[in-house]
């Protein structure tokens, strides 16, 4: 009877470490998914200079998905420099507040430079927007080779609300825009009328129509993204959770 019970009470161990075993490799599986957010280091644009950073929701949002995922989320800037927040005013948000008292904010302020990253490591990238990468992210060579090689590699490439101002001028390797006959959304100029038309450089909507791309404005302010293969894009901040939303939803059916 007593080897009966010892048998029993191993077998019992033996099964609980396997269920238990089971679970940790699952979890392990999925930390195998890394996210690097890419920010701007700007703090002000425009002829008056108009304070700005990254829009919190554009980031607390994503973040907040991210980290349910359970993937590991790095940040990065342009240069190593600490980014700056804009809209701190919207701190009641749930996500926002959970960013700013947690992990994320703490994190992001640690940024590492960008071009100290090895990016290939990584399964996506995401820029949020905010008025800052309308200054720092148009034209900067190395942001376009990250965003060039993570695409053609067919990790995912996600951006929002003026996020995608980091796809302008990014050149595939036969020669075309990454956005030529894409289908994509950003920030509309519709929007950018009553918010910041005094400050930014050009208007992004037109910029990506005229490299080709397929856009797709839906209501001022109103939540919406899009998937194109591994390229998605978000209209404005009410669409950041969305975009994370996509992202990850390919990142879960891809065989890596």
């Amino acid at each position: 009877m007593k080897r009966l019970m010892i048998v029993t009470m191993a077998l019992a161990f033996f099964s609980s470490y396997a269920q238990n075993q089971k679970t940790t490799l699952k979890n392990e599986t999925k930390m195998n998914k890394k996210i690097l957010i890419i920010v701007s280091n700007a703090n002000a644009i425009g002829p008056n200079n108009r304070r700005t950073g990254t829009f919190l929701p554009e980031v607390a949002h994503p973040y907040a998905e991210f980290e349910k995922a359970n993937y590991q989320i790095d940040f990065a800037s342009l240069t190593g420099e600490t980014p700056y927040l804009d809209a701190l005013n919207l701190a009641n948000d749930p996500d926002n507040l959970a960013f700013l008292t947690g992990k994320g904010w703490e994190t992001m302020q640690k940024a590492v430079k960008l071009s100290t990253v090895e990016v290939s490591k990584y399964d996506a990238v995401f820029l949020p927007g905010g008025l800052a990468p309308m200054v720092d992210m148009p034209e900067n060579e190395l942001l376009k080779k990250v965003i060039k090689e993570t695409y053609e590699r067919n990790a995912v490439v996600g951006a929002v609300c003026h996020g995608p101002v980091s796809l302008l001028n990014v050149k595939l390797s036969n020669g075309s825009y990454l956005v030529n006959g894409k289908n994509i959304t950003s920030f509309t100029d519709e929007e950018e009328k009553g918010y910041a038309i005094a400050d930014v450089p050009f208007l992004l909507e037109t910029a990506l129509t005229k490299q080709g791309a397929k856009f797709h404005a839906a209501a001022v302010w109103s939540a919406h993204s899009i998937a194109d293969g591994n390229l998605v894009t978000g209209q404005n901040p009410a669409s950041a959770k969305g975009v994370a939303e996509k992202m990850i939803t390919i990142l879960e059916n891809s065989k890596k």
